[in-house]
Protein backbone atom coordinates (compact mmCIF):
# COMPACT_ATOMS: atom_id res chain seq x y z
CA UNK A 1 0.00 0.00 0.00
CA UNK A 2 1.31 3.30 -1.11
CA UNK A 3 1.83 5.82 1.91
CA UNK A 4 -0.22 8.80 1.57
CA UNK A 5 -0.79 11.88 3.49
CA UNK A 6 -3.71 13.92 3.80
CA UNK A 7 -5.54 16.23 6.67
CA UNK A 8 -7.90 14.22 8.88
CA UNK A 9 -11.52 15.35 8.58
CA UNK A 10 -12.78 17.79 11.22
CA UNK A 11 -15.78 17.54 13.00
CA UNK A 12 -17.96 20.45 11.31
CA UNK A 13 -19.29 22.80 13.86
CA UNK A 14 -23.00 24.79 14.31
CA UNK A 15 -23.23 28.44 14.26
CA UNK A 16 -24.26 28.21 17.60
CA UNK A 17 -22.45 27.99 20.71
CA UNK A 18 -24.62 25.53 22.12
CA UNK A 19 -23.21 22.01 20.43
CA UNK A 20 -22.28 20.41 16.92
CA UNK A 21 -23.29 19.97 13.81
CA UNK A 22 -24.26 16.15 13.58
CA UNK A 23 -23.82 13.78 11.33
CA UNK A 24 -26.88 11.37 10.10
CA UNK A 25 -27.63 7.99 8.46
CA UNK A 26 -30.24 7.57 6.38
CA UNK A 27 -32.64 5.21 8.46
CA UNK A 28 -31.04 7.67 11.77
CA UNK A 29 -32.66 11.06 9.83
CA UNK A 30 -36.27 9.15 9.14
CA UNK A 31 -36.33 8.28 13.19
CA UNK A 32 -35.37 11.92 13.78
CA UNK A 33 -38.01 13.14 11.87
CA UNK A 34 -40.41 11.01 13.35
CA UNK A 35 -39.80 11.95 16.58
CA UNK A 36 -40.02 15.46 15.77
CA UNK A 37 -43.48 14.63 14.20
CA UNK A 38 -44.87 13.21 16.88
CA UNK A 39 -43.13 15.96 19.56
CA UNK A 40 -44.51 18.70 17.62
CA UNK A 41 -47.94 17.30 17.21
CA UNK A 42 -47.94 16.70 21.49
CA UNK A 43 -46.80 20.61 22.11
CA UNK A 44 -47.95 22.19 18.95
CA UNK A 45 -44.48 23.77 18.01
CA UNK A 46 -43.22 23.88 14.45
CA UNK A 47 -39.65 22.91 14.48
CA UNK A 48 -37.62 21.76 11.42
CA UNK A 49 -34.60 20.26 11.22
CA UNK A 50 -31.82 20.71 8.44
CA UNK A 51 -30.75 17.11 7.74
CA UNK A 52 -28.76 17.46 4.88
CA UNK A 53 -25.54 16.64 6.05
CA UNK A 54 -22.79 14.28 4.70
CA UNK A 55 -23.20 11.04 6.27
CA UNK A 56 -20.12 9.62 8.55
CA UNK A 57 -19.82 6.20 9.75
CA UNK A 58 -18.80 8.03 13.09
CA UNK A 59 -21.00 9.99 14.93
CA UNK A 60 -18.05 11.84 16.74
CA UNK A 61 -19.98 14.09 18.72
CA UNK A 62 -23.11 12.27 18.67
CA UNK A 63 -26.87 13.30 17.92
CA UNK A 64 -26.77 16.09 19.93
CA UNK A 65 -28.79 18.55 17.59
CA UNK A 66 -31.54 16.11 18.09
CA UNK A 67 -31.62 16.62 21.78
CA UNK A 68 -30.98 20.15 21.97
CA UNK A 69 -34.21 20.48 19.90
CA UNK A 70 -36.13 18.48 22.14
CA UNK A 71 -34.21 21.13 25.12
CA UNK A 72 -35.84 24.01 23.01
CA UNK A 73 -39.48 22.74 22.92
CA UNK A 74 -38.87 21.98 26.74
CA UNK A 75 -38.17 25.54 27.42
CA UNK A 76 -41.70 26.75 26.45
CA UNK A 77 -43.17 24.08 28.98
CA UNK A 78 -44.33 25.25 32.40
CA UNK A 79 -42.08 24.81 35.03
CA UNK A 80 -42.06 21.44 37.05
CA UNK A 81 -43.26 21.20 40.82
CA UNK A 82 -40.25 21.51 43.13
CA UNK A 83 -40.40 17.75 44.80
CA UNK A 84 -37.05 16.03 45.95
CA UNK A 85 -38.51 12.44 45.41
CA UNK A 86 -39.53 13.46 41.97
CA UNK A 87 -36.60 15.83 40.73
CA UNK A 88 -34.96 13.39 38.33
CA UNK A 89 -37.86 12.48 36.77
CA UNK A 90 -38.77 16.52 36.12
CA UNK A 91 -35.08 16.92 35.17
CA UNK A 92 -35.57 14.29 32.07
CA UNK A 93 -38.81 15.79 31.58
CA UNK A 94 -37.01 19.59 31.20
CA UNK A 95 -35.08 18.27 28.63
CA UNK A 96 -36.52 15.39 26.91
CA UNK A 97 -40.37 15.58 26.71
CA UNK A 98 -40.24 12.31 24.98
CA UNK A 99 -38.28 10.48 27.18
CA UNK A 100 -40.61 11.40 30.08
CA UNK A 101 -43.52 10.64 28.24
CA UNK A 102 -41.93 7.27 27.62
CA UNK A 103 -41.26 6.82 31.18
CA UNK A 104 -44.95 7.66 32.43
CA UNK A 105 -46.15 5.08 29.57
CA UNK A 106 -43.83 2.29 31.27
CA UNK A 107 -44.87 3.43 34.63
CA UNK A 108 -48.60 2.79 33.92
CA UNK A 109 -47.94 -0.35 31.88
CA UNK A 110 -45.66 -1.55 34.86
CA UNK A 111 -48.60 -0.99 37.43
CA UNK A 112 -51.18 -2.61 35.19
CA UNK A 113 -48.84 -5.69 35.41
CA UNK A 114 -48.85 -6.00 39.17
CA UNK A 115 -52.01 -7.16 38.95
CA UNK A 116 -50.41 -10.00 37.11
CA UNK A 117 -48.86 -12.69 38.89
CA UNK A 118 -45.27 -12.19 38.31
CA UNK A 119 -45.68 -8.96 36.55
CA UNK A 120 -44.40 -5.33 37.59
CA UNK A 121 -40.73 -6.09 38.43
CA UNK A 122 -38.14 -3.77 37.54
CA UNK A 123 -36.41 -3.95 34.13
CA UNK A 124 -32.91 -4.58 32.83
CA UNK A 125 -30.16 -3.19 32.20
CA UNK A 126 -27.48 -4.11 29.90
CA UNK A 127 -23.46 -2.95 29.33
CA UNK A 128 -22.51 -3.53 25.55
CA UNK A 129 -19.49 -3.04 23.85
CA UNK A 130 -19.90 -2.21 20.39
CA UNK A 131 -16.04 -2.93 19.69
CA UNK A 132 -13.23 -0.40 17.96
CA UNK A 133 -15.70 0.92 14.95
CA UNK A 134 -16.34 -1.61 12.59
CA UNK A 135 -19.87 -2.95 13.13
CA UNK A 136 -18.85 -6.47 11.93
CA UNK A 137 -16.84 -6.57 14.77
CA UNK A 138 -19.99 -6.24 17.00
CA UNK A 139 -20.67 -9.84 18.52
CA UNK A 140 -24.20 -11.73 18.06
CA UNK A 141 -24.84 -11.19 21.80
CA UNK A 142 -24.84 -7.56 21.33
CA UNK A 143 -27.28 -7.58 18.63
CA UNK A 144 -29.48 -9.81 20.02
CA UNK A 145 -29.83 -7.55 23.22
CA UNK A 146 -29.61 -4.57 21.03
CA UNK A 147 -32.97 -5.80 19.10
CA UNK A 148 -34.88 -6.06 22.58
CA UNK A 149 -34.25 -2.54 23.75
CA UNK A 150 -36.88 -0.06 24.68
CA UNK A 151 -33.78 2.52 25.48
CA UNK A 152 -30.76 2.96 23.93
CA UNK A 153 -28.45 4.89 25.72
CA UNK A 154 -24.38 5.17 23.46
CA UNK A 155 -21.22 7.01 23.96
CA UNK A 156 -19.63 9.29 21.38
CA UNK A 157 -17.64 6.47 19.57
CA UNK A 158 -20.60 4.27 18.25
CA UNK A 159 -21.30 4.79 14.68
CA UNK A 160 -24.22 5.33 12.90
CA UNK A 161 -23.86 1.76 11.51
CA UNK A 162 -24.36 0.31 14.60
CA UNK A 163 -26.82 2.86 16.24
CA UNK A 164 -29.15 1.81 12.47
CA UNK A 165 -28.90 -1.68 13.94
CA UNK A 166 -31.34 -0.48 16.87
CA UNK A 167 -35.03 -1.52 15.99
CA UNK A 168 -37.19 1.28 15.09
CA UNK A 169 -39.43 1.14 17.97
CA UNK A 170 -36.79 1.93 20.64
CA UNK A 171 -35.58 5.24 22.17
CA UNK A 172 -32.03 6.68 21.02
CA UNK A 173 -30.58 8.97 23.57
CA UNK A 174 -26.79 10.22 22.88
CA UNK A 175 -24.82 10.72 26.49
CA UNK A 176 -21.69 11.11 25.10
CA UNK A 177 -18.28 12.71 26.20
CA UNK A 178 -15.76 14.84 24.75
CA UNK A 179 -12.70 16.46 26.36
CA UNK A 180 -14.18 19.97 27.37
CA UNK A 181 -17.95 18.82 26.74
CA UNK A 182 -20.20 16.46 28.33
CA UNK A 183 -24.01 15.83 26.99
CA UNK A 184 -24.59 14.83 30.32
CA UNK A 185 -22.43 14.00 33.56
CA UNK A 186 -22.18 11.07 35.09
CA UNK A 187 -24.81 11.24 37.75
CA UNK A 188 -27.08 12.40 34.99
CA UNK A 189 -26.72 8.76 33.46
CA UNK A 190 -26.85 7.03 36.09
CA UNK A 191 -30.41 8.69 37.19
CA UNK A 192 -31.25 7.55 33.76
CA UNK A 193 -30.63 4.18 33.39
CA UNK A 194 -32.04 4.06 36.76
CA UNK A 195 -35.27 5.67 36.29
CA UNK A 196 -35.95 3.53 33.36
CA UNK A 197 -35.01 0.17 34.70
CA UNK A 198 -36.94 0.94 37.57
CA UNK A 199 -40.18 1.14 35.46
CA UNK A 200 -39.44 -2.04 34.39
CA UNK A 201 -37.49 -0.94 30.72
CA UNK A 202 -34.73 -3.02 28.80
CA UNK A 203 -32.13 -0.46 29.29
CA UNK A 204 -28.95 -0.85 26.81
CA UNK A 205 -25.62 1.22 27.27
CA UNK A 206 -24.26 1.37 24.08
CA UNK A 207 -20.20 1.81 24.71
CA UNK A 208 -17.47 2.14 22.11
CA UNK A 209 -15.31 -1.09 22.87
CA UNK A 210 -15.27 -3.12 25.60
CA UNK A 211 -17.96 -1.36 28.64
CA UNK A 212 -15.47 -2.49 31.10
CA UNK A 213 -12.06 -1.36 29.69
CA UNK A 214 -11.75 2.77 30.52
CA UNK A 215 -15.31 3.11 29.31
CA UNK A 216 -16.49 3.96 32.88
CA UNK A 217 -18.84 0.41 32.82
CA UNK A 218 -17.43 -0.24 36.58
CA UNK A 219 -19.05 2.64 38.19
CA UNK A 220 -22.28 2.58 36.32
CA UNK A 221 -22.50 -1.34 37.43
CA UNK A 222 -21.80 -0.37 41.06
CA UNK A 223 -24.19 2.34 41.04
CA UNK A 224 -26.87 0.08 39.73
CA UNK A 225 -26.38 -2.86 41.50
CA UNK A 226 -26.60 -0.70 44.89
CA UNK A 227 -30.38 0.54 43.87
CA UNK A 228 -31.41 -2.98 43.71
CA UNK A 229 -30.93 -3.56 39.59
CA UNK A 230 -30.09 -6.06 37.55
CA UNK A 231 -26.97 -5.41 35.51
CA UNK A 232 -25.80 -7.71 32.51
CA UNK A 233 -22.01 -7.10 30.55
CA UNK A 234 -22.00 -8.26 26.99
CA UNK A 235 -18.29 -7.92 26.36
CA UNK A 236 -17.18 -6.07 23.30
CA UNK A 237 -13.83 -6.01 21.71
CA UNK A 238 -11.25 -3.47 22.70
CA UNK A 239 -9.94 -1.06 20.94
CA UNK A 240 -6.39 -2.49 21.96
CA UNK A 241 -7.38 -6.13 20.58
CA UNK A 242 -9.30 -4.50 17.10
CA UNK A 243 -6.62 -2.17 15.96
CA UNK A 244 -4.12 -4.23 16.57
CA UNK A 245 -5.49 -7.09 14.46
CA UNK A 246 -6.18 -4.74 11.63
CA UNK A 247 -2.65 -3.74 11.56
CA UNK A 248 -1.17 -7.13 11.85
CA UNK A 249 0.81 -6.66 15.35
CA UNK A 250 0.55 -9.43 18.24
CA UNK A 251 0.67 -7.50 21.30
CA UNK A 252 2.61 -10.67 22.14
CA UNK A 253 5.24 -12.70 20.26
CA UNK A 254 7.50 -15.37 22.01
CA UNK A 255 10.54 -13.47 22.36
CA UNK A 256 9.84 -9.89 21.82
CA UNK A 257 6.79 -8.90 23.80
CA UNK A 258 6.04 -11.12 26.97
CA UNK A 259 3.09 -8.40 28.13
CA UNK A 260 0.96 -5.78 27.41
CA UNK A 261 -0.28 -3.05 29.22
CA UNK A 262 -3.23 -0.95 28.58
CA UNK A 263 -3.04 2.88 29.99
CA UNK A 264 -4.95 5.96 29.71
CA UNK A 265 -3.57 9.18 29.11
CA UNK A 266 -5.38 11.07 31.10
CA UNK A 267 -6.85 10.61 34.53
CA UNK A 268 -9.95 11.61 36.48
CA UNK A 269 -9.95 15.14 38.44
CA UNK A 270 -7.21 14.39 41.56
CA UNK A 271 -6.21 10.93 40.26
CA UNK A 272 -2.73 9.54 39.28
CA UNK A 273 -1.19 11.46 37.01
CA UNK A 274 -0.29 8.96 33.37
CA UNK A 275 3.18 10.53 33.42
CA UNK A 276 3.80 8.43 37.10
CA UNK A 277 1.83 5.65 35.50
CA UNK A 278 4.02 5.37 32.39
CA UNK A 279 7.16 5.44 34.74
CA UNK A 280 6.12 1.93 36.01
CA UNK A 281 5.34 0.71 32.14
CA UNK A 282 8.61 1.96 30.46
CA UNK A 283 9.57 -2.25 30.09
CA UNK A 284 11.20 -3.19 27.42
CA UNK A 285 10.09 -6.57 26.86
CA UNK A 286 6.51 -5.11 27.30
CA UNK A 287 3.76 -4.11 24.54
CA UNK A 288 2.31 -0.89 25.80
CA UNK A 289 -1.18 0.31 24.84
CA UNK A 290 -2.34 3.86 25.44
CA UNK A 291 -6.07 4.70 25.21
CA UNK A 292 -7.33 8.50 25.28
CA UNK A 293 -3.81 9.71 25.10
CA UNK A 294 -3.32 12.18 22.03
CA UNK A 295 -3.21 15.53 24.28
CA UNK A 296 -0.90 13.93 26.64
CA UNK A 297 1.45 11.98 23.92
CA UNK A 298 4.73 14.52 23.97
CA UNK A 299 5.03 14.27 27.71
CA UNK A 300 4.07 10.49 28.41
CA UNK A 301 7.09 9.83 25.56
CA UNK A 302 9.57 12.13 27.44
CA UNK A 303 8.72 9.67 30.32
CA UNK A 304 8.57 6.61 29.25
CA UNK A 305 11.73 7.22 27.22
CA UNK A 306 13.25 8.78 30.67
CA UNK A 307 12.41 5.69 32.39
CA UNK A 308 14.30 3.17 29.86
CA UNK A 309 12.59 2.69 27.11
CA UNK A 310 14.86 3.42 23.78
CA UNK A 311 13.67 6.58 21.91
CA UNK A 312 14.37 4.25 18.65
CA UNK A 313 11.24 1.72 20.51
CA UNK A 314 8.79 1.13 16.86
CA UNK A 315 5.06 3.03 17.69
CA UNK A 316 1.92 3.30 15.62
CA UNK A 317 -0.60 6.02 16.00
CA UNK A 318 -4.34 4.59 14.69
CA UNK A 319 -7.26 7.64 13.80
CA UNK A 320 -10.36 6.05 14.00
CA UNK A 321 -9.13 2.42 13.78
CA UNK A 322 -10.88 -0.55 11.97
CA UNK A 323 -13.45 1.87 10.42
CA UNK A 324 -13.28 3.57 6.75
CA UNK A 325 -11.73 6.44 8.49
CA UNK A 326 -8.51 4.82 9.43
CA UNK A 327 -5.11 6.36 9.06
CA UNK A 328 -1.54 5.09 11.00
CA UNK A 329 1.23 6.83 11.94
CA UNK A 330 4.16 4.83 12.26
CA UNK A 331 7.36 6.36 13.81
CA UNK A 332 10.32 5.89 16.23
CA UNK A 333 8.69 6.83 19.76
CA UNK A 334 11.19 9.82 20.19
CA UNK A 335 9.82 11.24 16.55
CA UNK A 336 5.97 10.00 17.12
CA UNK A 337 4.82 13.16 19.05
CA UNK A 338 5.53 15.04 16.12
CA UNK A 339 4.81 13.00 13.19
CA UNK A 340 1.21 12.66 15.17
CA UNK A 341 1.00 16.29 15.25
CA UNK A 342 2.10 17.07 11.15
CA UNK A 343 0.02 14.71 10.35
CA UNK A 344 -3.26 16.28 12.22
CA UNK A 345 -4.98 12.61 13.58
CA UNK A 346 -7.85 13.53 15.81
CA UNK A 347 -9.34 11.70 18.21
CA UNK A 348 -10.35 9.09 18.75
CA UNK A 349 -6.71 7.75 18.48
CA UNK A 350 -4.78 4.29 20.07
CA UNK A 351 -1.12 4.29 20.49
CA UNK A 352 0.90 1.08 20.41
CA UNK A 353 4.12 1.01 22.08
CA UNK A 354 7.04 -1.98 21.41
CA UNK A 355 9.39 -3.98 19.63
CA UNK A 356 6.02 -5.68 18.16
CA UNK A 357 4.71 -2.82 16.30
CA UNK A 358 7.73 -3.47 13.92
CA UNK A 359 6.20 -6.85 12.59
CA UNK A 360 3.40 -4.83 11.24
CA UNK A 361 3.65 -5.16 7.52
CA UNK A 362 2.64 -1.81 7.83
CA UNK A 363 5.79 -0.76 9.39
CA UNK A 364 8.31 1.05 6.61
CA UNK A 365 10.59 -1.10 4.91
CA UNK A 366 13.83 -0.60 3.25
CA UNK A 367 13.26 0.64 -0.30
CA UNK A 368 16.20 -0.97 -1.74
CA UNK A 369 16.09 -4.14 0.14
CA UNK A 370 12.95 -4.85 0.33
CA UNK A 371 12.93 -5.75 4.07
CA UNK A 372 11.26 -4.04 7.36
CA UNK A 373 13.76 -1.76 9.26
CA UNK A 374 13.26 -1.64 12.27
CA UNK A 375 14.80 1.26 13.72
CA UNK A 376 13.39 3.79 10.61
CA UNK A 377 12.74 6.69 11.57
CA UNK A 378 10.85 7.57 8.10
CA UNK A 379 7.36 8.91 8.55
CA UNK A 380 4.61 6.77 7.02
CA UNK A 381 0.90 7.36 7.25
CA UNK A 382 -1.66 5.16 5.88
CA UNK A 383 -4.87 5.55 5.26
CA UNK A 384 -8.09 2.66 5.21
CA UNK A 385 -8.02 0.84 2.04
Amino acid sequence: MAAALRCATLPEYAASSFMPTQYHSPRTTQRLQSHLARINAQLNTNVTVNTNHTPSPFTEVGKLHKFSLFTTIAQSLPSSPSNKERESEHDIALRLPQLHQMLQLLRKKQGSNKEKRGGGGPGNVYLVGTGPGDPELVTLKALRVIHAADLVLYDRLVSTDILDMVHSGATLLYVGKAAGYHSRTQDEIHQLLLSFAQAGATVVRLKGGDPLVFGRGGEEMDFLHQQGIEVKVVPGITAASGIAAELGIPLTHRGVANSVRFLTGHSRKGGTDPQFVAKHAADPESTIVIYMGLATLPALADKLILCGLSPETPAAAVEHGTTSQQRMVFAKLQNLPDEVIDAHLVSPTLIIIGKVVALSSYWPTNSSTGKQEKNSCALEVYEAA
